[in-house]
């Protein structure tokens, strides 16, 4: 924890002019104005050879020297008869032109007192306007508290206000990061009690989840397990959402997922399948990754050290440099992690001020401070601060197809978990299709006594006096006094629930977020044997992906047969409306297009093909009802804030790509897994 007696002593000491004048300069204007005006001085100079010079120390030296001259020279008694007045409203000018400039007076002091983690923090200078501001009124109130008043009583008040500000810069600190965070979320500090053992009429849940994403799915099968009777109701005839599959003539392909991770010691998908008693190596296998980076074909190294050795040997000049960097990314992953060994996850801010407390939330940056220092920064600037050399930065972009989101729009903590994971502990493909997984988390569901349904399509959340009372699908009601939404934010606050229910200001909060991009993707069944090649190839040249699922996984196609996907980013505005002529042209010139730059990498693909199929933007939309077919839901750039994972309704939760931390399947899985253990009040695991 931060000491604060160097900042207040800090302050003080730059008071001490103020102090001795008000006090001498009654008596002996000489000593009362010369004395001051030394001191300030000494505290100048000192200020400047530190580097470091205090906006009160150089107004107390300019007014003193004012002072002296209207004082001795001009033989103004102003500078002494007022001295209580003038002093405290040149020091209130000071300290409001500080916070108009953006740079707080008492920012210096603070700064004395915290490392240097913190001073890049928003919260922190806001924090410090605070005081400033507060100072500022201090200093005002004492100045007319000297134009009214005089001798003991305006000493006696001014004195008073100053313990006060003294007492408000200590305290204020230590409360306000907590505070500013969960006033964000005290609207949504509801909590639903479920009595676990009460009967319950046909068609009553304790849990109904809309939709059967990954995010769900986790949500689900934790509740189940946990005693939970739980309903998953589906619109689709799989579950899964993006995390599904398809087969064609002996071939399958997944309609998005081919590259998890979170599967290192602490990562929430290990955590997961620990919990649910499934097997890791029997739902994934380690991905082989081909870069074609400038012209040259690159395997990327599995292991870190060989990694940073053949980086080092592409880019000599920068080697002390990429060395620096990967051992700084590193640090600061396995710092986000550090809450996941107790609660499964990382926590965001709103949950550390509520379920660990405001001292932990405070103390945040000082156990945390390297990946404090990527959260306070955006990728462009983390990569720049490390590297010189273009390509070398260009490398370290090839994964943001993962974020969706540009290197100068994406907040630098969040490329490294969603980007450097997998170059510190890799990627893995879903053995058996991501079908498999989707559907091993549907079987603990019904392992455990839950239901699901699919080809039910929610069509209302039924609210009754603020708070959930169930769904209804048709003519069908089912109850529950918890309902989580695995859907998409604007589908479930715009299409599912009756405006009446919901602030103007958070329908247009909601009507506002930004989609993500989307992708578009050709499903081959080609004739060849390509076993010989990684399972995942990503041209940074030309900007697409080529996935060989059955070199992931042989099951994934006949033998001597191979199932690939081919992907590149797409804009849902580009496709005609779905069945048109227009349409379908543009999905086949497309295709071609990809097929034809597949081809420079894997020579006569396609003399081969014996199954070909595609989707858009609006399939992918068509299937999951993803508005706009986003692939992570809300645009991932620095400046949108995803929706709270509790709800302005009372029992609607978020447990999906909507929500922190946003889109990918492990942020989905930690999604669900923050539901889950809200849900149960954090008993189970903490």
């Amino acid at each position: 924890m931060p000491k604060k007696i160097p900042g207040m002593l800090y302050i003080f000491v730059s008071f001490v002019p103020w102090i001795i004048y008000w006090v001498f300069c009654g008596g002996s204007p000489c000593l009362g104005i010369i004395i001051p005006l030394v001191l300030s001085l000494v505290l100048v100079v000192f200020g400047l050879s530190k580097h470091d010079l205090n906006i009160m120390d150089a107004t107390s030296l300019l007014y003193f020297c004012v002072a002296v001259m209207g004082t001795f020279v001009f033989d103004m008694a102003i500078f002494v008869e007022n001295r209580g007045f003038l002093g405290y409203f040149v020091l209130f000018v000071m300290s409001v032109i500080s916070v108009i400039v953006g740079q707080p007076y008492t920012l210096q002091c603070a700064k004395k007192d915290y490392p240097k983690v913190y001073w890049r923090d928003r919260l922190f200078l806001r924090i410090n306007e605070i005081i400033t501001v507060f100072w500022s009124a201090i200093f005002v109130a004492n100045s007319i508290t000297y134009l009214l008043l005089s001798g003991y009583s305006a000493t006696t008040i001014s004195i008073a206000n100053i313990i006060v500000g003294m007492a408000f810069s200590i305290l204020f600190p230590l409360k306000a990061p907590s505070f500013f965070v969960l006033r964000r979320i005290r609207k949504y500090d509801w909590r639903i009690s479920i009595d676990l053992k009460r009967p319950r009429e046909e068609n009553e849940y304790d849990v109904i989840i809309v939709g059967s994403g990954v995010g769900g799915l986790t949500c689900g099968a934790l509740l189940a397990k946990r005693g939970y009777r739980v309903l998953v109701l589906e619109q689709h005839y799989q579950v899964g959402g993006y995390c599904s599959s398809f087969r064609r003539d002996g071939f399958v392909f997944n309609t998005g997922v081919e590259d998890v991770s979170g599967l290192w010691e602490r990562g929430p998908l290990t955590y997961l399948l620990r919990e649910l008693g499934l097997k890791k190596e029997d739902l994934f296998v380690r991905n082989s990754v081909r870069y074609i980076f400038n012209g040259k074909a690159i395997d990327i190294p599995n292991n870190l050290d060989d990694l940073v050795d053949m980086l080092s040997k592409m880019f000599p000049n920068e080697e002390a440099n990429i060395r620096a960097f990967f051992d700084d990314a590193k640090k600061a992953y396995e710092e986000c992690y550090m809450e996941a060994e107790k609660y499964g996850t990382p926590l965001p801010a709103e949950l550390i001020a509520k379920i660990l407390g405001a001292k932990e939330l405070r103390e945040y940056p000082l156990k945390h401070p390297h990946f404090y220092e990527w959260m306070n920064m955006t990728f462009e600037e983390k990569l720049s601060e490390y590297f010189e050399d273009e390509d070398l930065k260009k490398f370290f972009y090839a994964l943001l197809g993962y974020v969706g989101t540009r290197p100068e729009k994406t907040i630098a903590s969040g490329a490294l978990v969603a980007c450097i994971s997998y170059y510190l502990h890799g990627g893995y493909f879903p053995r058996g299709g991501a079908q498999r997984f989707a559907d091993s988390l549907k079987n603990t569901i019904m392992r455990y006594g839950g239901t699901i349904l699919v080809r039910h399509k929610v069509d209302e959340i039924i609210v009754d006096d603020g708070r959930v009372r169930g769904v209804r699908v048709g003519d069908k009601i089912f109850k529950a006094p918890i309902v989580v939404a695995n859907a998409n934010a604007k589908t479930i606050f715009l299409d599912l629930i009756d405006r009446r229910h919901l602030d103007k200001k958070f329908v247009k909060y909601i009507e506002g977020l930004k989609m993500s991009p989307s992708v578009f993707m050709v499903f081959l069944g080609v004739d060849m044997d390509l076993s010989d090649y990684p399972t995942l190839i990503k041209n940074l040249d030309e900007d697409y992906e080529i996935v060989i699922n059955s070199n992931a996984d042989p099951s994934l196609a006949p033998e001597g047969k191979a199932s690939i996907t081919i992907l590149t980013g797409a804009n849902y505005d580009d496709f005609p409306e779905r069945g048109t002529k227009e349409y379908l042209e543009k999905k086949q010139n497309m295709a071609r297009t990809l097929i034809a730059k597949a081809e420079k990498i894997i020579p006569n693909l396609s003399k081969h093909i014996i199954i070909q199929d595609a989707a858009t933007p609006k399939t992918l939309e068509r299937y999951t009802s993803m508005p706009r077919g986003a692939i992570y839901s809300f645009d991932q750039s620095i400046g949108t804030k995803r929706p709270y994972f509790k709800t302005p309704i009372k029992g609607l939760y978020l447990a999906s790509a909507s929500t922190f931390p946003g889109g990918g399947v492990e942020a989905v899985v930690i999604a669900g897994i923050i539901c889950a253990n809200d849900i149960t009040e954090w008993k189970t695991i903490a």
